[in-house]
C-alpha cells in the first residue's frame, strides 16, 4: 500500500487510521506462531464467491463456499463480517458422507464477527461452509465502496473495492487475517455494458437475457484475503506483454492514454523485479486500476495481479501534470509491483510485522527510481525519507519497526513513518552494511523458501546472514525491536600518520525528552575525509575510536546510508560548514538535514542551520536548494503570527533564494535537467509563501493572461502557479477558481482545484472552503482533504470545523482514518489551548488503545511552541549579525 500523498502546492494535510477490536498476543521476534482474533478451531483453504451488486442503491447480495479444515471438534464457527445479513447457511463434509448442517447466524457488528451454530459437535475433517448473504456498498473506500465522477456526458459510477488492512470482511465472510491464506475464486453478475476487474482473467463471460453479463475469473494463487480485488465501471484497458505476463492499465473510459508512462514503466520495473527477486512474477496478468477521488488512508493497494491507483498519483494529464507528479507515478507503480513479491507472495504472519511489507517496498520504489531513471537523481531523496522517519521517531509517542499490534485501529495506525520511511531506511543502512550482492542473495533465498507463505522479520534476517556471512541481527534487533534515533557525538578528530582518529560517543535524539537515558544501539558507521577515495568502517555500540583514511575535514555517516544524526563538536562542525560546497550532494543534503534537526532540538543552535544555507553555491544541486528552500519554509512557519519578526527572516530568505529562481527562471530551457523543473516550483512556492511579491505578481500576471496567451501557464507550471494565484487570492479571485472547479469535467483537475480553494491565507475564504468541504459539490471523497488543506495554514480554524462537524465530517472520511484525521489537523497549532482540546478530543472519541497520533499531535504541538520561544532568538541573533 501506499500512503496519501502530500501536495506541497496546497499543503495538503495526511490523515490515515481507526476501527474496532480484537486481541493479539505479544508478539516475539523469534517465534513463527501468528496472533489471531479467531477462533483456532478451523482453517480456509478455497473461497468460492458469487458476487451481484446494485450501484444504484449501494447494496449487494452474495454467495460463498468456503471449503475449510476443521481441526479442533466444536460445534461452531467463527469468521469475519462487518455490516452484513445472513440468509442459508449450511456446513456440508466434503467426502459427501454425513448430512448437510444448518447454521444458526449470530452477528456481532462490534466485534466484526458472524458465529454460526450448527447445533451439534463437528468432528475434525473437511467441509464446505456456504452462506448466502447481503451487504451494503459504502462511499469512502473501505469494503466494496463506489465512487461518482464527472464526465461530458454527465455523472458516472464505478465500483472498487479496498480490503487492507482489515476489510475483506465487509464483502465476504472470512477468515480476514493474513496469515490464513487461501485460493479464491470470483464470479460476478453486472451490467453487460461495463468491465468487471479481478486479480485474475475473466474465464468465461456469459451474456444474460435481462441484459446483465455473467463474468467468471480464474482461481487465485493461495493469498491473504486483504489482497482480492474487484472493480466495476465503464473502463478502458490498455495492455503490454512481459515474457508470459500480461500487463494492463485500467482507467475510466477515455483517460487511458494518461496512463501510457505507467504502462511502459511497468514493463522496465516487472524485468528487474523478476531478476532482482529470482522468482519470476507467477499470476498471468498484472494490472493497475486508476480511480478518481481520494482516500484519506492511503494512494494505492498491492491487490496479487490488480493494483489499485487513485488517478492522482496514477495518471499524467498534460494540462496539468508536472515533473514530480511523473516521478511520483513512476514510484508508487514500483513499490505496489514490489509488494507483489514482499507482501502478496510472502506474507508477514501479522501486522506486528507490517514492515516486512510496507519498509521493503518503499525501499524498492527508491532503488528502481534510481536505477531506471538516474537522470533524476532520486537516490538524494534518502534524506529525506530519513529526516521524516527520524521526526516521527523522535518522540516519546514513537514505537518499534516491529510493533506489538492488538486492535484493527491500531492496524490501520500501523501505516506510518516508522513503518514505511523508518523501514526504508533501516533497509538502506543494512544493505550498505553488508553489500549489495549479498543483500540481494538473501532477499532471493528468503523468497524462495516462504513463497505462498507468512513470516516473521527474523525469518528474514536468518537468510541475510547466511548470504552475508556476516553478523547482522543484532545491529537489525536494536533498529526494529526498539524504538527511537541514535546519535553520534563527534568529540574528537586528531591527525595520526596520514589518518584520522574520529572518536564517537553515542547518545539519542530526542525532540521531547532530551535528557532521559539512552537507549542503546550497535550502529554501522562510514566516515570520509574530503577528498579521499577510501573510507572508515566501523560499529559503535557506546564510544569508540577508529581510523579514516586521510587528514582533514571529516564527514561522519558518508553517503548518509547511517540511521542517526551526526553532532560535531564545534570545531569539526565549523569545519564541515566551511568546505560545504565540497562536499558531495548526498552529505551536503545530510549536513543540512542534521544541523537543522539538532539545533532546533537544542543540542546546537538553531542557528547553525544558517551558517551552512550561507555557503551553498548557485550551483548546488537542484535537491540541495530545495532542501535549503523546505529549512527555510520551516523558520518562516514557526515564526507564525509574530509579523514583524517573520518579514526580517523573510526578507533574508527571498535574498537567498531569488537569484536560484533568476538563474533557472520561470520558463523551462530546452535540455534542461529535470531536477530544474522540481525546483522551479519548489521555489516559486516558498518565495510566495514568504510573500515575495515579485513572485506573486508574476503568478498572477501569468493567471491573468492564459486566456489570450496559451504559453503564460504551461501544463508542468501550472499547478504551481495556481496554487500561488489561489494562496493569496482575494474574494474576486477565489470565486473565479470556484466557478473554474464547478465547470472542470476532468475528475483529475476538479480534484485539483477544489484543493486549492482550500490554500487561501485569508481566513474568511479558508471558512468559505470549510463549509464548501461539507456539501455534495466537491464530491464526497474529496471533502476531508479539503478541511486538511485549510489546517495546513489555518489548524485551529479547520480543527474546530471538523469537531463541531464531526457528524457529517466522518460521513466524509474512510473509518480507517478517523482517529488519526482528528489530530492531524490540530498538529499545526501553537497554541497551547489545542492540547487541553485534544486531550478532550481522545478521552472522549478514542480507546486508551487508539491513542498514539493524538497523543503525536500534542508532542508536536508543545514542541512547535517550544521552538518558537526556545529557539528563533537565536536565529533573530543571527540575522541582526549578518545584516
Amino acid at each position: 500500500m501506499h500512503r496519501t500523498m502530500i501536495s506541497a502546492a496546497v499543503l495538503a494535510l495526511v490523515a490515515l487510521s481507526s476501527a474496532p477490536t480484537f486481541a493479539a498476543p505479544a508478539h516475539s521476534a523469534a517465534t513463527a506462531q501468528a496472533t489471531t482474533q479467531l477462533p483456532r478451531s478451523a482453517t480456509p483453504t478455497h473461497y468460492d464467491v458469487s458476487l451481484t451488486p446494485d450501484a444504484a442503491k449501494s447494496t449487494f447480495s452474495g454467495k460463498v463456499t468456503i471449503t475449510l479444515n476443521v481441526t479442533q471438534a466444536t460445534s461452531t464457527l467463527t469468521l469475519n463480517q462487518l455490516d452484513m445479513s445472513f440468509g442459508s447457511v449450511t456446513l456440508t463434509p466434503v467426502n459427501g458422507k454425513g448430512e448437510a448442517l444448518p447454521g444458526k447466524a449470530k452477528v456481532d457488528n462490534e466485534a466484526q464477527t458472524a458465529t454460526f451454530d450448527f447445533g451439534r459437535p463437528i468432528a475434525p475433517g473437511a467441509y464446505k461452509l456456504a452462506m448466502d448473504y447481503t451487504g451494503l456498498i459504502g462511499t469512502q473506500a473501505v469494503g466494496l465502496f463506489s465512487i461518482d465522477y464527472d464526465t461530458p456526458a454527465g455523472k458516472k459510477r464505478a465500483l472498487y473495492t479496498q480490503f487492507e488492512n482489515s476489510d475483506a470482511r465487509r464483502m465476504i465472510p472470512s477468515w480476514d487475517e493474513p496469515n490464513y491464506k487461501a485460493t479464491f475464486t470470483l464470479d460476478v453478475t453486472v451490467p453487460a455494458s461495463q468491465m468487471a476487474i479481478s486479480n485474475m482473467p475473466a474465464t468465461k463471460t456469459t451474456t444474460l437475457p435481462d441484459g446483465r453479463q455473467h463474468v467468471q475469473f480464474g482461481r487465485s494463487p493461495k493469498m491473504s484475503t486483504y489482497l482480492l480485488f474487484f472493480g466495476l465501471g465503464e473502463f478502458d484497458r490498455a495492455t503490454a506483454k512481459v515474457g508470459s505476463t500480461e500487463l494492463g492499465v485500467v482507467t475510466k473510459k477515455g483517460s487511458a492514454p494518461q496512463a501510457q508512462f505507467v504502462l511502459d514503466a511497468s514493463k522496465d520495473i516487472l524485468k528487474e523485479y523478476n531478476d532482482y527477486f529470482g522468482v519470476k512474477y507467477p499470476l498471468p496478468k498484472l494490472d493497475n486500476v486508476a480511480a478518481p477521488g481520494r482516500s484519506q488512508f492511503f494512494g494505492a493497494m498491492e491487490n496479487w495481479g490488480a493494483i489499485f491507483t487513485f488517478e492522482y498519483a496514477l495518471l499524467l494529464d498534460p494540462a496539468i501534470s508536472t515533473q514530480s507528479d511523473k516521478e511520483a507515478s513512476f514510484s508508487i507503480a514500483a513499490h505496489e509491483m514490489a509488494h507483489q513479491w514482499f507482501g502478496d507472495l510472502v506474507t508477514m504472519q501479522w501486522w506486528d510485522d507490517l514492515w516486512l511489507n510496507e519498509g521493503f517496498a518503499s525501499w524498492m520504489e527508491s532503488r528502481m527510481s534510481a536505477k531506471l531513471h538516474p537522470e533524476w537523481k532520486t537516490y538524494l531523496s534518502a534524506v529525506g525519507v530519513r529526516d521524516a522517519a527520524m521526526f516521527r521517531d523522535s518522540v516519546a509517542t514513537t514505537h518499534p519497526v516491529v510493533q506489538h499490534v492488538q486492535t484493527v485501529e491500531q492496524a490501520s495506525q500501523a501505516f506510518d513513518d516508522i513503518t514505511y520511511q523508518k523501514g526504508e531506511s533501516v533497509i538502506r543502512m543494512l544493505e550498505n552494511y553488508v553489500g549489495e550482492d549479498a543483500w540481494r542473495n538473501g532477499v532471493r533465498s528468503y523468497m524462495k523458501q516462504y513463497a505462498y507463505s507468512n513470516t516473521v522479520s527474523d525469518n528474514l534476517w536468518q537468510h541475510i546472514e547466511k548470504a552475508a556471512k556476516k553478523p547482522i541481527t543484532q545491529i537489525a534487533h536494536d533498529f526494529t525491536l526498539q524504538p527511537g534515533v541514535p546519535m553520534l557525538r563527534v568529540t574528537d578528530i586528531a591527525c595520526k600518520g596520514g589518518a584520522s582518529q574520529v572518536t564517537l560517543e553515542q547518545a539519542e535524539f530526542s525532540r521531547d525528552q532530551p535528557t532521559r537515558k539512552a537507549l542503546a544501539w550497535h550502529v554501522p558507521v562510514v566516515a570520509q575525509t574530503l577528498g579521499a577515495k577510501a573510507a572508515g568502517r566501523t560499529v559503535v555500540n557506546g564510544k569508540a575510536t577508529f581510523s579514516v583514511p586521510g587528514c582533514g575535514t571529516v564527514v561522519v555517516n558518508s553517503g548518509q546510508a547511517g540511521y542517526y544524526r551526526t553532532l560535531y563538536a564545534p570545531a569539526a562542525f565549523k569545519q564541515v560548514a566551511t568546505d560545504f560546497a565540497k562536499l558531495q550532494p548526498i552529505d551536503q543534503l545530510g549536513v543540512l538535514a542534521d544541523s537543522w534537526a539538532l539545533g532546533v532540538a537544542g543540542y546546537q543552535s538553531a542557528s547553525d542551520v544558517l551558517d551552512v544555507a550561507s555557503n551553498v553555491p548557485l550551483s548546488a544541486e537542484p535537491q540541495v536548494w530545495e532542501r535549503v528552500a523546505g529549512v527555510f519554509r520551516s523558520i518562516h512557519g514557526y515564526y507564525g503570527a509574530d509579523a514583524a519578526r517573520q518579514k526580517v527572516f523573510d526578507a533574508y530568505a527571498i535574498e537567498r533564494l531569488a537569484p536560484v529562481l533568476a538563474q533557472i527562471g520561470w520558463t523551462a530551457r530546452a535540455g534542461e535537467a529535470d531536477t530544474i523543473a522540481n525546483l522551479r516550483s519548489s521555489l516559486i512556492y516558498v518565495l510566495s509563501e514568504m510573500n515575495d511579491s515579485a513572485v506573486i505578481a508574476e503568478a498572477r500576471r501569468r493567471y491573468a493572461a492564459q486566456g489570450t496567451d496559451p504559453s503564460a501557464v504551461p501544463g508542468p507550471l501550472r499547478k504551481t502557479i495556481l496554487s500561488v494565484v489561489a494562496t493569496n487570492a482575494d474574494a474576486a479571485t477565489w470565486d473565479q477558481l470556484h466557478a473554474a472547479a464547478m465547470a472542470e469535467k476532468s475528475p483529475l483537475i476538479k480534484d485539483n482545484y477544489y484543493g486549492m480553494l482550500a490554500a487561501a491565507k485569508d481566513p474568511a475564504l479558508a471558512k468559505r472552503a470549510l463549509e464548501l468541504a461539507l456539501t455534495d459539490e466537491p464530491g464526497v471523497t474529496n471533502s476531508a482533504s479539503m478541511i486538511g488543506v485549510v489546517a495546513g495554514r489555518h489548524p485551529d480554524m479547520a480543527y474546530d470545523f471538523a469537531i463541531a462537524n464531526m457528524g457529517k465530517v466522518n460521513e466524509r472520511v474512510d473509518s480507517t482514518s478517523r482517529s488519526r484525521y482528528y489530530p492531524r489537523l490540530a498538529s499545526g497549532s501553537t497554541d497551547p489551548a489545542m492540547v487541553t482540546k485534544l486531550t478532550s478530543y481522545a478521552q472522549a472519541n478514542l480507546a486508551p488503545t487508539s491513542r498514539r497520533d493524538a497523543d503525536t499531535a500534542v508532542a508536536d504541538i508543545q514542541y512547535r511552541i517550544k521552538v518558537r520561544n526556545e529557539r528563533l532568538p537565536a536565529i533573530d541573533a543571527w540575522l541582526a549579525a549578518h545584516k
